[in-house]
């Protein structure tokens, strides 16, 4: 046996063992190195950081996060810097969560897969980023204030009852676009929103417009005589009243008195309905009917005495201001020669800077009728004064049979005459067989643009003639029907 065998083994085993050495102490250097940067699986904001060294990761993210938003206004394109609205990213935060997950696991376990070439498990920080709402908008209102199309109203055309056709616009949802954005803020990807814009319908003219409309009316048909109307928006609730004399304005309260003429019919139809129970039976029904659609006076004092006896007219006068209808009444019955019952003073009828020289019998003011005819309205749908004062005698039934029956009152002049063909129309109207000096109708309109409530009552101190008065008195129709309905393009 040769005696220098085992001395190659050793310096073998020594070499080997040499090698070993260098090559973890290689892999060690290697691996702390590695440690020194972010953990491989590792994403910040949803940004990969994975062996990035700090500095670097942060380069990463302010540059991800920095790349504008594409905004699409239409065929638009609008670059938002997102510095422009107060982005700001804390990275200090983010990196000390970085920093945690780095030095989380233990040194040697980590060599281990290190060595092993086994990848260690994903980790997310989630972003920490704020911006300013309140920059946002300043932004998407400048934005907005560039691109849209805002709509414009029907215009109407002075001296006539017609309006030019307004103009649908598109503009911008500034709320639903901060939304958007904000969220597409806060990604590192699919950095593009489509702004959403909107359609916006013409908005309705002003009543204080219509109002001017209505007066330019009255003036092109060189009426000098008094008009005084009252208008309700029934889906609103906003009101106007006009009180017009002479081409001036005149005080409307208290409002002015008229004599009631056929128009008190809508209260004594009101007083029935709240004296009496339904069915009322196959006579009254026709009287009432008659009284309603021919203004049959056989009628009403039929139905007057029947709830009120000699005394008719006082209940229906009583059931009125019960109402708060103060300045509407009517104090005899209709037949020639019919006794005064009572004298009734009034804030209308006590003015003295108008005299419409009423009939003693039956007064009322455009406001007070059409107040009587916005509760018939309300009723239907349980509400108004009407239920409130009489809530065991009167039903929303009942009111809808009320008008029901005014809406067979068919003439094809004034209010209807004003008002495109198939509209229902729920009124009364009146005026003295002679002389000619007062014209009332009062109802409500029923539109595709919103219900409304028309009372309007024209007098003049010398008899009027039919045809002028009756087409001016139209024509006003026809001026309010078109600011409910303004045409569009």
């Amino acid at each position: 046996m040769r005696r220098g065998g085992p001395d190659y083994l050793r310096w073998i085993s020594i070499g080997l063992l040499l090698t070993a050495v260098i090559f973890i102490f290689y892999e060690l250097i290697a691996f702390s190195r590695q440690r020194a940067h972010l953990p491989q699986g590792l994403s910040i904001g949803g940004v990969s950081v994975g062996g990035f060294s700090q500095t670097e990761a942060v380069e990463r993210i302010l540059q991800t996060y920095g790349t504008p938003v594409e905004l699409h206004y239409d065929d638009q394109i609008i670059h938002l810097q997102p510095a422009s609205v107060g982005f700001r990213l804390d990275t200090e935060v983010m990196l000390a969560a970085a920093e945690s997950v780095r030095t989380g696991d233990d040194f040697w376990s980590g060599f281990m897969d290190f060595l092993w070439n086994r990848s260690g498990e994903e980790a997310a920080i989630p972003l920490r980023a704020e911006y300013s709402i309140s920059q946002l908008e300043f932004v998407l209102t400048d934005i907005a204030a560039r691109y849209d199309e805002p709509p414009y109203f029907a215009a109407p055309i002075p001296g006539t009852p017609n309006f030019n056709p307004g103009k649908p616009g598109r503009v911008l949802d500034i709320d639903r676009a901060v939304r958007l954005i904000g969220e597409i803020l806060m990604l590192p990807h699919s950095r593009v929103v489509n702004l959403p814009v909107i359609e916006d319908v013409p908005p309705r003219p002003t009543l204080g417009t219509l109002e001017i409309l209505l007066k330019q009316i009255v003036d092109a048909a060189d009426f000098d005589g008094l008009m005084d109307l009252f208008l309700v928006n029934l889906r609103s609730g906003e009101e106007l009243h006009i009180a017009y004399l002479n081409g001036e304005d005149i005080p409307k309260d208290p409002d002015v008195a008229f004599g009631a003429a056929s128009v008190i019919k809508i209260g004594i139809m009101t007083a029935y309905f709240v004296e009496s129970d339904e069915p009322f039976g196959e006579e009254a029904d026709d009287h009432m009917f008659d009284m309603i659609t021919r203004s049959g006076n056989d009628s009403s004092d039929w139905l007057m005495q029947e709830i009120g006896d000699e005394l008719g007219p006082l209940v229906v006068t009583d059931t009125l201001q019960s109402l708060g209808l103060e300045n509407t009444f009517i104090v005899g019955y209709f037949y020639l020669g019919a006794p005064f019952l009572l004298n009734i003073s009034t804030p209308a009828n006590q003015r003295t800077d108008i005299n419409t020289d009423p009939d003693k019998y039956t007064h009322t003011t455009p406001s007070d009728i059409g107040m009587l005819l916005m509760d018939i309205y309300h009723c239907e749908s349980g509400g108004g004064a009407l239920l409130a004062v009489y809530p065991d005698q009167v039903t929303p039934q009942e009111c809808s049979r009320m008008m029901d029956l005014l809406a067979q009152n068919k003439i094809g002049y004034l209010i209807e005459a004003g008002v495109p063909e198939g509209t229902q129309v729920a009124h009364k109207h009146g005026w003295p067989s002679s002389p000619f000096q007062m014209l009332g109708d009062a109802g409500v309109v029923y539109t595709p643009g919103g219900d409304y409530v028309f009372s309007l009552f024209l007098y003049d101190d010398e008899e009027m003639f039919w045809d002028p008065t009756s087409q001016m008195f139209a024509d006003i129709s026809r001026a309010v029907y078109n600011y409910f309905n303004p045409p569009v393009e």
